[in-house]
């Protein structure tokens, strides 16, 4: 009979270094952070930097844009050649389009809140791609796994958030519940907004603009069955806008600013040379 050995489970440490090498390398993917090179929004007949053909809005209520090229500019959508004019659909669209440029230039359209909608080129050459170097981080440290409460809020409940390119205008965002945490001996309420089937922490402290992006970071939460809610900052990250200033990030609300250093997590976005790639 030959006996089998169970691999032990990996560490707290191991785990967070698998979760930082799967994100070093998703950020440098033909779709990732470090590719997109341009958001335009388009509000009437216009070019787009970088890429051919003259864009257009569509009818109000219609999802995504028009576009005019020709066969020469070697746009495809959705497989197809533009030769004449075109419509590229929204990712509001239930089906979304496929829009290449050349073959390591594409595009995807996005709709704003106010249903303004913008051409998105992503460049897997980009520049920013070929100088990354790394995502630094801090080691592992379970102090900073906390364990809170999450009461729901009645719905509709909305907070304000200020995004890095508003001019210091807010967006009113869902908030699904209340969180309430005690760190260091002090009770803290804050707000987390809804992304999918999860909550986006938005916050900032005590090493933001210091060890750590001056923005702040992003934590993915959920609330346990029970009503608790696991806040473990060791896997914080830098919020898109790190990577590529084409990015328009929200920012931390007050609540959100805590006043000492949380240590754990992401901390900046480098360069091959170990300086700061947006330095």
């Amino acid at each position: 009979m030959t006996d089998t050995q169970t691999a032990p489970a990996p560490s707290a440490a191991e785990r967070l270094a698998r979760f930082h090498a799967a994100r070093q390398q998703s950020v440098q993917t033909s779709n990732g952070f470090l590719a997109l090179t341009n958001t335009q929004w388009v509000g009437e007949e216009q070019t787009i930097w970088g890429v051919p053909g003259i864009w257009a809005p569509r009818s109000a209520g219609e999802s995504g844009l028009l576009v005019t090229a020709t066969a020469a500019d070697g746009i495809t959508i959705d497989g197809a050649l533009v030769d004449g004019t075109a419509v590229a659909r929204g990712k509001d669209d239930p089906q979304p389009s496929a829009i290449v440029f050349d073959d390591h230039t594409t595009g995807t359209v996005i709709r704003g809140e106010d249903g303004q909608y913008a051409l998105r080129v992503w460049d897997a050459r980009s520049e920013a791609i070929e100088e990354f170097g790394s995502i630094s981080a801090f080691p592992y440290d379970a102090e900073w796994v906390v364990t809170g409460t999450f009461t729901p809020n009645p719905a509709g409940t909305t907070v304000g958030f200020s995004h890095i390119k508003d001019d210091g205008a807010t967006r009113e965002l869902p908030v699904p519940g209340d969180i309430a945490v005690t760190i260091r001996g002090e009770e803290h309420r804050i707000a987390a907004f809804k992304d999918g089937r999860r909550l986006q922490l938005v916050f900032a402290d005590a090493t933001s603009d210091d060890d750590t992006y001056g923005v702040g970071r992003f934590l993915f939460i959920a609330p346990n069955p029970d009503g608790s809610i696991t806040l473990d900052f060791n896997y914080a990250v830098l919020p898109p806008c790190a990577f590529s200033y084409n990015f328009n990030c929200p920012m931390p609300p007050r609540q959100n600013r805590f006043p000492f250093r949380i240590e754990a997590g992401e901390k900046q976005v480098l360069a091959k040379t170990g300086e700061l790639l947006h330095g």
